[in-house]
């Protein structure tokens, strides 16, 4: 029976994917990181060069080096949430230590006193484009139930397909779910729901299930009492984007400098999601669901750029960053215990590679410099997150996520400022950023503002720098995607402190 009632899901389309927008979000954005003076700018260094992470921004940055330089950095970052979840608060912090970046530039000078070309630079940098590392508890109670969850995935799948046949295990037939074109992730969703005692079939005429029309059925219902739950939902990622650049730069005469960018970049993600339930009204009655997700990718973007010298004081810079195009491997595992059931399949869905092309970038750059003392820098870049889209377009799957992602995303512009004053080998810095979110709606992901100081002391062939860098950022997100999809509200905020050692080659 089991095949012919395939024939009819297939058709249906009943392919659930485990990629959605907020995946796309996450692997399309990038936090401010670099070197220890770089951030304590806010990164405002797009019309500035002469820093290793001003690559970030404009690739013509390496020609304004004077010397061959490497410059390596580390930073200790710590995070902190306030979640607030119905009628509970929780607060949370966790640090994290790190290489944030590394790399040299070789800076070529012409000799030759008449060459329009007087000098190109090679560069060669890693940088982390953005951490995953994060963690928090949300607890709270609420008058919806994690049946919901299940329930929007069970609808219109026959029965038949979520009991085992004779002699086939649960883990069998969780698996055999997973790799069923037409099924997958959601008739897996399902199955954990129905198994674990959380839903059950209606069967409004009694059908007996000796019958074989008993296992056409495909209409649920929650199995749970009614009532009110108390929910704890948890979650725990680690991980991070890096990025190495090859970059190459060149110097026109007094007044113009060039650069390219070639960009591999690569992701981890693993990521551990709980949700348990008690509930309130019915004793001795729980659900405990947990997912967790490993993920793997790479993938290349190019930059270009420019800076123009207009004057003895003024800088302008401008650059071009293409998409990232991703390729990214991902594996689930699922576990889920109530009160009537333990269901633990101990198996691993391993998903089939899939492409994700992030959004366009455009910078454009302005810098004054007030004699040989002080400068104040500012950068605006703009990323249309709304043009983020899994691959192949095709799959049914994406088509719904690509759609969303249109209408829900939107363009997202970036305002950095930051200035320097030096006295003797000493430099004192600060800076600051404003981010808009890339959601339409501006709660899901809210807006960021963050500040940076920071200082150093140039010991002549080494130099030292400290930097501080904080920001501010309020999140919305949903418990899951679809079903039990209330809202957290969480307080992040982020706090980084930098050392850089730069030494001239």
């Amino acid at each position: 029976m089991r095949k012919l009632i395939f024939a009819f899901t297939a058709i249906l389309g009943m392919t659930v994917e485990a990629q959605n927008i907020t995946d796309a979000v996450r692997y399309s954005s990038s936090d401010l990181n670099g070197t220890a003076r770089y951030r304590a700018m806010s990164g405002a260094f797009g019309a500035l060069g002469g820093d290793l992470s001003s690559l970030n921004i404009n690739p013509a940055g390496s020609a304004v080096f004077l010397s061959s330089t490497a410059t390596f950095t580390l930073n200790f970052e710590n995070t902190e949430n306030q979640v607030s979840f119905k009628d509970g608060f929780n607060s949370t912090s966790n640090g994290n230590f790190d290489l944030g970046q590394g790399g040299a530039v070789f800076v070529f000078n012409n000799n030759s006193e008449n060459a329009d070309w007087r000098k190109f630079a090679l560069a060669f940098n890693y940088n982390k484009t953005a951490t995953f590392e994060d963690d928090f508890r949300a607890m709270g109670r609420n008058t919806r139930s994690i049946d919901q969850y299940f329930l929007s995935y069970a609808q219109g799948i026959a029965l038949d397909y979520l009991v085992p046949m004779q002699g086939e295990s649960l883990a069998e037939l969780y698996s055999y779910l997973g790799e069923t074109r037409g099924l997958g992730f959601g008739a897996q969703q399902a199955f954990l729901g129905l198994q674990g005692g959380v839903i059950e079939v209606n069967n409004p005429n009694d059908i007996p299930e000796s019958d074989p029309a008993y296992y056409d059925l495909n209409s649920y219902s929650s199995a749970l009492s009614p009532g009110t739950y108390d929910q704890t939902y948890f979650y725990s990622a680690t991980g991070l984007n890096g990025k190495f650049s090859f970059n190459f730069a060149s110097q026109y005469r007094d007044f113009l400098y060039l650069g390219l960018n070639l960009n591999t970049h690569f992701l981890n993600y693993d990521r551990v999601t709980s949700l348990d339930e008690g509930n309130l009204n019915a004793t001795n009655e729980f659900v405990y669901f947990e997912d967790r997700l490993s993920t793997l990718g790479s993938g290349f973007s190019f930059q270009l750029g420019a800076i123009a010298r207009a004057g003895e004081n003024l800088r302008i810079g401008a650059a071009f960053e293409s998409p990232t195009w991703y390729t990214i491997s991902e594996e689930t595992t699922q576990f889920i215990e109530s009160d009537i059931a333990v269901v633990n399949p101990n198996v691993v869905n391993i998903y089939p590679d899939y492409k994700l092309q992030t959004p366009t970038k455009y910078s454009g750059s302005l810098a004054y410099l007030f004699g040989a003392n002080a400068l104040l820098s500012f950068d605006y870049s703009y990323k249309d997150f709304s043009s983020t889209q899994f691959k192949p377009k095709d799959d049914p799957s994406f088509i719904t996520q690509n759609e969303i992602i249109s209408n829900e995303l939107k363009g997202a512009s970036v305002y950095r400022i930051g200035g320097e004053y030096r006295i003797l080998g000493w430099s004192l810095r600060g800076g600051y950023r404003f981010e808009e979110s890339p959601y339409r709606n501006e709660t899901t992901v809210g807006d960021l503002t963050g500040y940076s100081a920071g200082l150093g002391y140039n010991f002549g062939n080494i130099k030292i720098d400290l930097a501080y860098n904080a920001y501010e950022r309020d999140l919305n997100p949903q418990l899951y995607q679809t079903g039990l999809t209330d809202r957290m509200s969480i307080a992040k905020s982020n706090s980084d402190f930098l050392l850089s050692l730069s030494f001239g080659l």
